[in-house]
């Protein structure tokens, strides 16, 4: 008889729980020094059951971080561009944003070496968020706000990320909502014709 893979259902405080344990781990060890044993001693849970729910540690990692973000960018509609892109910036705290941009910036470092997280990444994190932006900006051209065929509509997510790396290697200063807010005034819209 085979065996079967069945995901047991993990209630929304216990998930929380394990993911905000592998963040700490991510914070503390690395991506690579980070290993599904120390998440079980951590949580207090098996390794086979790690496995059995997520499948490998590149996809645990990716849905940690994808559960540490605050909301969907699909769901936050203001009315105007504007106002969505401010939104989003305006969802997460100084602090928090720090640690997100510095754990990304790991993780990508980690992705030139390793297909597996990178596969997960772009399919966990990077493809929902491109979806979530591409309806901000089609509900941004419904309303007239930025015409269909603005060249800068292809590449907003390019700026975006440009912003969360550049601003530490660049200015050696964390990323704050008051650098992303000037930035996305001086730099997104207009490129967007807004």
């Amino acid at each position: 008889m085979g065996a079967t893979t069945r995901r047991s259902r993990l209630t929304p405080e216990r998930e929380a729980e394990l993911y905000g344990a592998v963040l700490d781990l991510l914070r503390e060890v690395g991506y690579e020094a980070l290993t599904m044993d120390a998440v079980a001693s951590r949580t207090r849970s098996s390794k086979a059951t790690l496995y059995r729910q997520w499948g490998s540690k590149p996809e645990l990692v990716v849905k940690a971080l994808r559960h540490h973000k605050p909301h969907s960018i699909a769901d936050i509609d203001t009315g105007s561009l504007r106002g969505d892109f401010h939104a989003m910036v305006g969802s997460q705290d100084d602090c928090r944003m720090a640690e997100e941009a510095a754990l990304m910036r790991g993780i990508a470092m980690e992705m030139k070496s390793n297909p597996d997280l990178h596969r997960a990444f772009r399919e966990l994190l990077i493809e929902p968020e491109i979806t979530g932006l591409g309806q901000v900006l089609r509900r941004a051209v419904e309303r007239g706000e930025v015409d269909a065929d603005r060249p800068a509509i292809d590449y907003v997510v390019h700026m975006m990320v440009g912003a969360f790396v550049a601003r530490q290697m660049i200015d050696a200063r964390p990323l704050d909502r008051d650098f992303l807010t000037r930035y996305i005034d001086a730099v997104v819209l207009p490129a967007l014709g807004v």
